[in-house]
């Protein structure tokens, strides 16, 4: 964590993959339990699947909220890319306007110096 007491995306992710392998260690436990040769315990049995479906609850909340703030980034929101573009284009519009009426003036002295 950082001085701030938050953590990373990576350090979250990291922290729903640890509860992932728990999950799988629970339900290999459970696995064994009811292989044993005098049968499972019922209430080691009990408790690893609470503890297993509390897990996924947890990883299923974490995966969601990571899912929603990877959906808000906006890494370039500050870049004014878009707006220097879109200014470039309009001025280039309004040079190309500029050159059609020059032109247009051009052929409306010509017409007065002929007439």
């Amino acid at each position: 964590m950082d001085s701030q007491g938050q953590t990373t995306s990576l350090q979250r992710l990291q922290n729903v993959e640890n509860r992932i392998v728990k999950v799988l260690e629970l339900a290999g436990g459970v696995m064994d339990e009811l292989a044993s040769p005098v049968g499972p315990r019922k209430d080691v049995v009990q408790n690893h699947c609470l503890e297993f479906m509390q897990l996924i609850k947890d990883i299923q909340v974490a995966l969601r909220d990571e899912i929603k703030s990877a959906c808000e980034y906006r890494p370039f929101e500050k870049c004014d890319y878009g707006s220097r573009i879109a200014n470039e284009i309009c001025h280039k519009k309004v040079e190309f306007i500029i050159s059609q009426l020059d032109a247009m003036k051009l052929t409306i002295d010509e017409y007065h110096a002929a007439v």
